[in-house]
């Protein structure tokens, strides 16, 4: 019964090894070149906190900055309400250049980022793989320099997200909103 379990943790541990291996990263990234505004278009997600707040999320505006230590400091400012959020995140950088670590100090899920592509002026998609004592989830970001973003584009996301097991029920093109997008700093 004790090897069982132990096999069977031990293929969850390989498959959820081989999952965040399995994500691509921006070749050749660079990381100074992703610092700047940015405005989130697109998120896709198959975690339970996805479902229940899906209908209330809109586009929120993004800053991203170098650390003196060479991580990134993430600071997103979204309408909740009748109020502008703000929420701040330090991604750990890893030995892999384009990929990022994170632990949420609220929740003490895991987080394991990946820039899958970038051209740096235009558009990022961003995949993390989360972890917590109640399980596992796949999140993806589209992240524009502008307010909109070519179908083209849009379809990429789409795609991608589906690629990683979300279905279309779990991807969204987040609503404009001129809401907090001032407030950003």
């Amino acid at each position: 019964m004790q090897a069982t379990l132990l096999s069977i943790l031990g293929l969850a541990l390989l498959g959820t090894l081989h999952a965040q291996d399995s994500i691509p990263v921006q070749a050749d990234f660079q990381q100074d070149k992703l610092t700047g505004r940015w405005y989130s278009i697109g998120l896709a997600s198959n975690s339970d906190w996805f479902k229940e707040k899906r209908h209330l999320m809109k586009m929120c505006t993004t800053i991203i900055s170098a650390t003196a230590e060479g991580n990134l400091e993430v600071t997103s400012t979204y309408p909740k309400s009748d109020q502008c959020m703000t929420r701040k995140s330090l991604y750990t950088k890893t030995e892999q250049p384009g990929r990022f670590s994170y632990t949420s100090p609220r929740w003490g899920s895991k987080h394991n980022i990946h820039v899958v592509e970038t051209n740096y002026d235009e558009y990022a998609l961003v995949a993390t793989q989360i972890s917590k004592s109640t399980g596992s989830s796949t999140m993806v970001l589209l992240y524009s320099r502008t307010k909109e973003l070519s179908p083209e584009r849009l379809e990429m996301f789409t795609q991608f997200s589906r690629e990683q097991g979300l279905t279309d029920d779990e991807i969204l093109i987040l609503p404009q909103t001129d809401k907090c997008m001032a407030d950003a700093a």
